[in-house]
């Protein structure tokens, strides 16, 4: 009984309380569009959207840009980041790139080299932290 064939076959509905997960181990190459919170322990060359919570595990790397909600930064990121709400980088994380937040926690021992912009009302209408501002 073959399912392929059948047009009343529905796709799975979104469900935000799944976790969307790159092992350690795993190389990704492309990127990642999601809904739901995404959790990195591997390596990913390409970008990060997600409009939730996105974690890199201590051995997780990101060599491209990330746009979350939400970010726990454990591992590495060699990209810019824009996190509409709260990053925290925690004692073990490594940001190479810009950053562009509402709020930022940098725990002792977090490394970041880049350029910071703090958004008070997010940064969905934000300018990217690397474009010149105007004068008015």
């Amino acid at each position: 009984m073959a399912l392929m064939g059948n047009k009343n076959t529905k796709s799975p509905e979104f469900n935000p309380n799944l976790l969307n997960l790159i092992n350690s181990g795993t190389e990704v190459i492309g990127d990642i569009i999601s809904n739901g919170d995404v959790r990195i322990d591997g390596i990913l060359r390409g970008t990060v959207n997600t409009k939730a919570k996105l974690v890199i595990g201590q051995t997780g790397i990101i060599e491209g840009d990330v746009k979350a909600q939400n970010s726990d930064i454990s591992g590495q990121v060699k990209g810019n980041i824009m996190v509409d709400d709260l990053l925290v980088l925690k004692s073990n994380g490594k940001i190479t790139g810009d950053i562009t937040t509402k709020k930022i926690i940098v725990e002792t021992g977090g490394e970041f080299n880049g350029k910071c912009q703090m958004q008070s009302s997010g940064i969905k209408n934000a300018a990217p932290a690397s474009a010149p501002q105007q004068k008015a």
